[in-house]
């Protein structure tokens, strides 16, 4: 099991120790999904600050995981919001990612079966 690496970076918002907390707690979670996430790049803050409906939190991640590298950009009124939503988008890339590896080694195995079945 690989222990993920979460870097946070902050856009025109500065980022408060809540806000790292519950970054990494709401990131950090994702490798019960899947095992060998690597790192986390997450940026968070505002889009701009010419909206006329007030303050728009963006919050991106990227992943580096083996064999796909999952990206993820969200738009909400809250950050903590935008947090939410990002990583159920990603939680849900990891949960198919994880079907598919597991698929190819189904398939695979099934291929060498039925190759010793026609040796014998």
């Amino acid at each position: 099991m690989v222990n993920m690496n979460i870097i946070i970076t902050g856009r025109g918002i500065e980022l408060t120790e809540p806000i790292k907390e519950y970054i990494e707690k709401k990131i950090g979670g994702l490798d019960k999904f899947y095992d060998r996430v690597i790192k986390a790049e997450v940026k968070v803050g505002k889009q701009s600050q010419h909206h006329l409906k007030g303050d728009i939190f963006v919050a991106e991640c990227k992943l580096d995981v083996p064999g796909v590298d999952p990206f993820a950009s969200v738009n909400e009124k809250n950050l903590y919001k935008a947090i939410d939503k990002l990583r159920d988008y990603l939680e849900n890339e990891l949960k198919k990612h994880k079907v598919k590896q597991r698929e190819k080694t189904k398939k695979a195995k099934r291929v060498v079966r039925q190759y010793k079945a026609y040796q014998d």
